[in-house]
């Protein structure tokens, strides 16, 4: 009989009880408000959170216990995820400050579950960061058309809201905000490409970062992957293997000699934006999942010169697929599945199928920092033609146009 597969260890559960989980683009609704009606927060006119009378979500009251001020401490997020369910369908919530100083965790925690919020002007004791994103979006009525950016860049406002609510969270006892160390594995027999892909990786926020270079029939000692490597900064090590060893394998030559406790995939030809392992972190910390990954939305048709966006596929949901240059995955289990298949194509799409055998979730977030990459179909693992690229697409611009959150020049 064959063996059974293996089994990985459970990851810890959400860090905090609204997440973006559940994001809905676009959102067909209207705008609402977010109120203060002097004891508590109204959305879209209905009392949010479980504490009428209480101290609000993230409030701070007298006692010892937060790090940046010894003499408070701070409570428990108490806005939960049906809270933030009746709010999805929404195109915006404003936010109506009140003159004087009121808890403002609520605010936070809507931000950290990605609520498209926004406010012109806020009061200065809010907290500056935020009153600059809350002011940074207005929403607007979507004309639709392949061309539209309108939703777009809704959910632009979305992940940037997210992000600081839930290292605000972080702040308060969530997920640590030390810097954590991400093994970025990267299999490449493309030399022209590696100063390109070497410096988006060195452009990463808010993570450190080593590089495992497999060299795929590549000698090291080729000057243009010498310069790349140099002009860096990053650790990389760097490991040889011969033309003919299958694409798995010289991953897996490489991620054994990662150092990080977490190893993330990398392609040489997409585009990352520079808080693309950031966010992927942020998406595990929320979900406790095993695997972690982008939707595949933005790609670049370069014998077309044009972007497409697809949104088929939806993010911020529980998915067996994600985006193959983007997986992440903890060092210890992917040892426990073996490695990557060492198979010369589909390594992604294995290696996923071997993770749900074993009993591990994938977890799908955002794909707005993340552009593939299509030129002539020999030179892709995964071969599809041009043609099939703009018949999935919702979008389609000419030349490369990104998300905003790639930060492209």
């Amino acid at each position: 009989m064959p063996a059974p597969p293996p089994s990985l260890a459970p990851s810890a559960a959400p860090s905090v009880p609204a997440t973006p989980a559940g994001f809905l683009r676009p959102a067909d609704g209207e705008t609402a408000e977010l109120s203060w009606d002097g004891r508590r927060w109204l959305a879209a006119g209905e009392p949010i959170g479980d504490h009428p009378d209480g101290p609000d979500v993230l409030d701070v009251l007298d006692g010892p216990g937060h790090p940046d001020r010894p003499d408070r401490t701070v409570t428990a997020v108490t806005v939960d995820a049906a809270d933030v369910a009746r709010l999805r369908p929404l195109r915006g919530l404003a936010v109506r400050w009140p003159t004087s100083r009121v808890p403002s965790g609520v605010v936070t925690a809507l931000a950290a579950a990605g609520v498209p919020l926004y406010a012109e002007t806020s009061p200065g004791w809010a907290d500056p960061v935020l009153a600059r994103l809350l002011a940074a979006w207005t929403p607007e009525q979507d004309t639709g058309g392949p061309r539209s950016v309108t939703a777009l860049r809704r959910e632009e406002q979305s992940v940037r809201l997210r992000r600081h609510g839930l290292r605000d969270h972080a702040g308060a006892g969530g997920p640590s905000a030390a810097e954590p160390e991400v093994s970025v594995v990267m299999a490449s027999r493309r030399p022209h490409l590696l100063g390109f892909a070497l410096g988006q990786i060195a452009r990463q926020r808010r993570v450190r970062v080593e590089v495992l270079l497999g060299l795929h029939g590549v000698p090291a000692d080729d000057e243009r992957v010498r310069r790349a490597v140099g002009e860096c900064g990053l650790p990389v090590t760097v490991v040889e293997a011969s033309r003919e060893i299958p694409f798995g394998q010289v991953l897996n030559l490489a991620a054994s000699r990662a150092g990080g406790d977490h190893l993330a995939k990398w392609d040489d030809d997409d585009w990352y934006g520079p808080e693309h392992l950031a966010d992927l972190l942020l998406a595990r910390s929320y979900s406790g999942a095993e695997i972690v990954g982008t939707a595949a939305e933005f790609f670049h048709l370069e014998p077309l010169n044009a972007t497409i966006r697809r949104t088929d596929y939806s993010s911020e949901v529980w998915s067996e697929h994600v985006a193959g240059g983007t997986i992440l995955i903890r060092r210890d289990d992917l040892a426990d599945l073996g490695g990557f298949p060492p198979l010369p194509r589909a390594v992604d799409a294995g290696l996923l199928k071997a993770a749900h055998a074993a009993g591990a979730r994938a977890y799908r977030t955002h794909g707005l920092g993340y552009v593939l990459r299509r030129t002539i179909e020999a030179e892709h693992t995964w071969r599809l033609p041009l043609a099939h690229f703009l018949r999935v697409a919702s979008n389609q611009w000419r030349g490369f146009r990104p998300s905003l959150i790639l930060e492209t020049p």
